[in-house]
């Protein structure tokens, strides 16, 4: 390996060729502040906010390779003047609302003009305009807090493929928008969500939906349920200072029966559901030889770029529901009618680590008896919010255990938090169940990690072999599926989920910056919460959670039923690709 030398604020370093300034500066503990740089995504020195000192010049440092004999000074006065000048020249065209805004005091523009001790803002000239984008049900847009960086449009199409937003115009002119600047709701954006969590400042949030779920609480003639998806407790405890990673499942329960809903119910039932539905259909394919390779159907970004982009691979996606919505059926059907009480009367919320399943909840396809299965959606963001706002003690509450008969689950619905977790969950129930024993081995470590596209054949106790492969984020399911559409691979199962590292790092999960980002590997840390939180259960196969067993001896019946096609399986349709 070929090494430079360099001498960084009187220090000498030595680093690898091909190492930026930017990098080498942290072996001397120097911080170099960063607004547009996001490793690996948006390393384009737009901003100049890590401009550094070399010789006379002042260069960017994220993108300037180091060099034998370059002498770096990363905190003169002319590179201070230098930074302080540009969060100056944003900050005078910036929508400075910031008591008010969403990302007050988890901003980096706001973090970077209190740390160079912006007080003063020296130019006054004309400032840009534009409306909020309020039409998608899932993500607002608000160009007047825009500072250009790119990193959204960085991460939707380097990192998505999806190229729903782009730069348009030049100079003073220059924004962010949609093709033909239609409203973002008619352009090809899935919702992922994942432009929000790019984002440095406010320009991009997630379309709240709290003032209706705290209506919806108080009102004494609707029973309001709630569920919660397997990786938001994994990551909410994040929102009120612990560690990244830590799991809080009981304070998460005990915080919900303290906002006053009805009741507490788990996802995670309707993941071990969705395994036997969705198992069962994937046997009766692979019998067939139809419509293979089944392809998973619990992501709704994932489901709407299938719709937009493969519209003739549609049939293969499962007819399964995603988890959060088949809870919803059952819960405005089976447990309505246990409890007595008129299913119109039932108020559904899901806390969801995702943007997307707010438009999910607004499909007509995902609906009985004229009422959607999921009423609202909230993000852990917009949940987090909702106990701060109620005074709770999150950290120091005691724990509490979910309800029933929707808060049993097993470690296999859990780990469909992470990558690689609905396939793992999967392979466990089927080979058992085909075996008909109980097998010791349940870990397939082949498809756990964060590879883009992982390949797993396996032989199942029947004699039969079954090729799957895991894919997420969507510029890799893209790769995969024209290596399908192709016939240059051929698989029985796709598992995707459309935001890099699976749900863990959801759209709608806690917003972290980039500089922890370059520190901590946030997928790693939250998806080992999830598989600790498998071990820990006492029960880790879908097909052995009795309250899943109950379900079908009461109300389904057998999976695939007609009553299960009734209430737990739907359709998607073509969109337009513009």
């Amino acid at each position: 390996m070929e090494l430079v030398n360099l001498i960084i604020d009187g220090i000498q370093v030595e680093v690898p060729k091909g190492t930026t300034v930017l990098e080498a500066s942290k072996l001397v503990g120097a911080k170099i502040p960063t607004l547009c740089f996001l490793k690996e995504i948006n390393e384009v020195s737009s901003c100049r906010m890590c401009v550094v000192q070399v010789g006379r010049k002042l260069l960017a440092s994220c993108t300037l390779p180091a060099e034998n004999g370059m002498e770096i000074k990363t905190n003169s006065a002319e590179v201070r003047d230098a930074r302080k000048m540009v969060v100056e020249l944003l900050l005078s065209n910036h929508k400075r609302e910031c008591t008010t805004c969403i990302r007050s005091e988890n901003c980096d523009l706001q973090s970077i003009a209190k740390e160079l001790n912006v007080r003063d803002i020296k130019y006054n000239g004309e400032k840009s305009r534009g409306s909020i984008d309020n039409s998608s049900c899932c993500v607002v847009r608000d160009p007047e807090k825009c500072i250009l960086c790119g990193r959204c449009i960085a991460t939707c199409g380097n990192i998505q493929s999806v190229h729903a937003i782009n730069f348009s115009d030049r100079g003073f002119d220059t924004k962010v928008t949609t093709i033909y600047e239609r409203p973002l709701k008619e352009s090809v954006c899935i919702n992922c969500g994942q432009c929000i969590l790019a984002c440095p400042v406010g320009a991009l949030h997630e379309k709240e939906s709290l003032k209706s779920v705290w209506q919806a609480i108080e009102n004494p003639n609707k029973y309001v349920v709630v569920q919660t998806a397997p990786a938001v407790r994994i990551a909410l405890g994040e929102e009120f200072g612990m560690a990244i990673g830590s799991r809080v499942t009981g304070k998460m329960v005990s915080s919900l029966k303290k906002l006053g809903f009805d009741k507490v119910f788990d996802t995670d039932f309707a993941a071990d559901l969705t395994i036997m539905e969705e198992g069962t259909e994937l046997l009766n394919r692979l019998g067939k030889g139809e419509n293979l390779p089944l392809m998973t159907s619990c992501c709704p970004s994932w489901v709407k770029f299938v719709e937009h982009n493969f519209p003739d691979m549609i049939s293969n996606l499962s007819t399964c529901k995603s988890p959060s919505e088949m809870e919803g059926a059952l819960i405005k059907s089976y447990f309505a009618e246990k409890i007595g009480i008129d299913a119109k009367n039932i108020v559904v919320v899901s806390i969801m680590p995702c943007v997307g399943k707010k438009f999910e909840g607004e499909r007509e396809e995902l609906s009985n008896n004229d009422m959607q299965d999921v009423d609202y959606v909230l993000t852990t963001r917009e949940l987090a919010q909702m106990i701060k706002e109620a005074g709770i003690d999150f950290v120091n509450i005691r724990d509490e255990e979910f309800d029933n008969p929707f808060g049993e689950s097993t470690g296999a619905s859990v780990i469909f938090g992470a990558t690689g977790g609905v396939t793992e969950a999967a392979l466990r129930t089927i080979f058992e169940l085909l075996a008909g024993k109980e097998l010791e081995e349940i870990e397939y470590s082949s498809v756990r990690g964060l590879e883009g596209i992982k390949e797993v054949s396996m032989e199942l106790p029947d004699g039969r072999n079954i090729t799957a492969a895991v894919a997420h984020g969507l510029g890799n399911a893209r790769n995969l599926l024209n290596l399908v559409r192709s016939g240059e691979k051929q698989y029985d199962f796709l598992e995707v989920m459309a935001c890099p590292g699976g749900c863990v790092t959801g759209g709608g999960q806690p917003i972290v910056t980039a500089q922890i980002k370059e520190k901590i590997n946030i997928k790693e840390e939250r998806a080992k919460a999830i598989y600790d939180e498998d071990k820990a259960l006492p029960i880790r196969k879908s097909h052995k959670n009795p309250y899943i067993t109950k379900i079908y001896e009461e109300f389904l019946e057998v999976p695939n039923s007609h009553l299960s096609h009734k209430l737990l399986h739907t359709e998607y349709i073509k969109r337009n690709k513009f």
